[in-house]
């Protein structure tokens, strides 16, 4: 059905417009407002607002071309609705190489996106970019950045960065804050953060409603290029991710379809490249836990129980007031795993409400997690290989008292234990030699 929808689209809306790009200056934020169009059916006028909090750059033409950048991964989320085939950019002009460095991240960071709406397409045949506005001049600039700027979301994995970071210079940052990252950052000792609000147009809002396409679009990548104009904005060096190792496993297995791809090491270089070429200015973007797994931040994770009542990471709940664990998708679920070979029992209930490994109709989602069905959930998850093995480490942990799930991989697989992850090191990543030595000097202590 959305295949047909897919193509029928197409042929009725033809052309995607990024028609202009404004920066507002008021007295306490920036506004960045962008406006889109597909001719015939809506335009769109996204909003985002970055608070002046700790502003040490103010340079309007360079917020302005960093703008006009936020808004090429912006218009993803308004170009799926329709997946026009011609998208014409009116706000700047790009050189063919910038073109194709967008293309690629549309195709990969809408892999998710194609699948799950059965659509079969390519590369080269999927979107056709135009470039026809003025050319955006770089201003020159001279920069010489400090410290770190560190992005939040409110799971454990920024938690982990806050704690082994604590001693730099350091000011977190977050979009569209939630009570989970505001209360971790305040137990970090931070008495205030940076505040980006992203606001979606409501016209996409209500097109969803009517049955346009809809579906997964690479957040990660407008983080980076937002991130970046704020590190400008405070004169950071470093823009600090938290992405484990992990996020490099593919979804769907035997392909580059990937959940996560904007969070993955290839975008993190493609990025920096980019950065490199057009943004002007020298900051470091990077994960700081691309070194570790998932299974090796739980363990550090585990370790900082004053954040266990407070960390979040499921979607589902986030969408409550409170924000809580909904204990029935495939985060919290995973999450559990990785969790419990370091946590009691009953500290695991204390956090998640009750024991998931009893809850049967979790089953298939298990057998995902697992990697032995057809794909990952898509969620941001670990890899088979560590949630095999973490539930291997739970079997020997609990003995005979198996809850159900682990009673099922007892009866069904071998247990995973042959390779021990509690000290694995991916040299796969973009760390600086102070950042490896936290890292390795931390490691140690689990040896």
């Amino acid at each position: 059905m959305n295949k047909e929808k897919f193509l029928n689209f197409r042929k009725e809306y033809p052309n995607f417009y990024y028609r202009k790009f404004q920066v507002i200056d008021n007295k306490n934020n920036f506004e960045l407002i962008f406006t889109f169009e597909i001719p015939g059916l809506a335009v769109f006028e996204p909003k985002t607002t970055i608070d002046k909090k700790f502003i040490v750059n103010s340079d309007y033409n360079y917020i302005s071309y960093m703008a006009f950048n936020i808004g090429l991964v912006e218009l993803i989320s308004y170009w799926k609705c329709t997946c026009s085939p011609n998208v014409i950019i009116e706000a700047g002009n790009l050189d063919s190489y910038q073109i194709e460095w967008f293309r690629k991240l549309y195709f990969y960071g809408l892999g998710e996106f194609f699948y799950v709406n059965g659509i079969d397409t390519n590369i080269k045949e999927f979107m056709n970019i135009t470039s026809v506005g003025e050319k955006i001049n770089i201003p020159a600039l001279e920069y010489h950045g400090a410290g770190n700027l560190i992005a939040i979301g409110g799971g454990k994995d920024s938690v982990v960065s806050l704690e082994l970071l604590k001693d730099m210079d350091n000011t977190c940052f977050m979009v569209n804050p939630k009570v989970p990252g505001i209360e971790c950052v305040k137990a970090a000792g931070y008495g205030d953060y940076l505040t980006v609000k992203r606001t979606i147009d409501h016209n996409l809002l209500e097109l969803n409603k009517q049955g346009f396409l809809n579906g997964h679009t690479p957040f990660s990548a407008i983080l980076a290029f937002v991130s970046y104009l704020c590190a400008y904005l405070l004169n950071k060096k470093y823009i600090v991710l938290s992405n484990e190792g992990s996020a490099n496993e593919a979804t769907v297995i035997g392909t580059k379809i990937n959940h996560q791809y904007s969070k993955t090491y290839e975008f993190e270089n493609d990025f920096n490249e980019y950065a490199y070429q057009y943004l002007n200015i020298n900051i470091k973007y990077f994960s700081f836990l691309r070194c570790l797994s998932e299974l090796q931040i739980a363990m550090l994770f585990a370790n900082y129980k004053k954040y266990h009542k407070l960390f979040k990471s499921c979607n589902v709940g986030s969408k409550q007031i409170p924000w809580v664990w909904c204990g029935n998708c495939p985060k919290c679920l995973f999450v559990y795993i990785i969790l419990s070979p370091f946590l009691t029992k009953k500290e695991m209930i204390e956090i998640f409400g009750n024991d998931l490994y009893e809850r049967e109709e979790l089953l298939h989602t298990f057998i995902e997690l697992l990697g032995y069905a057809e794909t990952k959930p898509f969620e941001c998850v670990g890899t088979y290989g560590e949630v095999r093995y973490a539930v291997s480490l739970c079997i020997n942990k609990y003995k005979d008292n198996l809850p159900f799930l682990l009673q099922y991989y007892k009866n069904n697989y071998p247990l995973a234990l042959e390779h021990r992850y509690e000290t694995d090191y991916n040299e796969l990543n973009n760390l600086d030699d102070d950042f490896v030595k936290i890292i390795k000097e931390e490691l140690k202590k689990y040896v």
